[in-house]
């Protein structure tokens, strides 16, 4: 690198500090041509012997919608009808929907683990671009990311690759409130 750098490293660290989740979403859609950009950042996240073990998947509204009612469908259970109006209330009001897949190494223990970070990397390269851009990011874990009809529905692999995320994002609704982390003292041991 050569010159100045863009930003301080105290304006960085400021910008990563401010990140937040976000749950509640504007209604506009996040412009693809964003998302594709933040998929181009995240896409140089370190990767152990550059494997670039991830594929992401930006669902349209068709897939959204089979997504929204495999979701609606897992969580009502025996839910009596006002809570499944809530599931889907809340599933409609998310904007923009993508996934994240990590190439399956089933012979190679470590390399999965090692795999499996590199993913975890790029979305916060990701997220943290489309923060930078006024957008925030949900990333979600829940029972559909295991079942086997979320993998049929976006024509995932179950023998080649795991979904690490399904994940929201959009232009915040509100300002996510400040947090609060344990100090460094308690993380950190400096050792002689």
């Amino acid at each position: 690198m050569s010159g100045e750098p863009p930003v301080t490293p105290e304006q960085f660290g400021g910008m990563l500090k401010s990140r937040r989740t976000v749950n509640f979403f504007r209604p506009e859609p996040v412009p693809r041509e964003l998302l594709l950009d933040a998929v181009e950042v995240a896409r140089w996240a370190p990767n152990h012997k550059l494997t670039e073990p991830w594929h992401f998947y930006l669902l349209g509204e068709e897939s959204v919608e089979q997504v929204r009612g495999l979701i609606a469908a897992l969580k009502a259970g025996e839910r009596d009808e006002k809570a499944r109006q809530a599931v889907r209330s809340r599933l409609d009001a998310i904007p923009s929907w993508f996934v994240l897949t990590c190439r399956l190494s089933p012979d190679k223990p470590v390399r999965q683990q090692e795999d499996y970070a590199a993913c975890a990397c790029a979305v916060q390269n990701l997220s943290l671009y489309l923060w930078q851009a006024g957008v925030g990011v949900k990333w979600t874990s829940g029972q559909v990311i295991r079942d086997e009809g979320f993998y049929r529905l976006l024509d995932i692999d179950m023998q080649r690759e795991i979904v690490m995320g399904l994940f929201w994002c959009g232009y915040p609704a509100d300002n996510p409130p400040a947090q609060k982390r344990r100090g460094i003292e308690e993380i950190c041991t400096e050792l002689p």
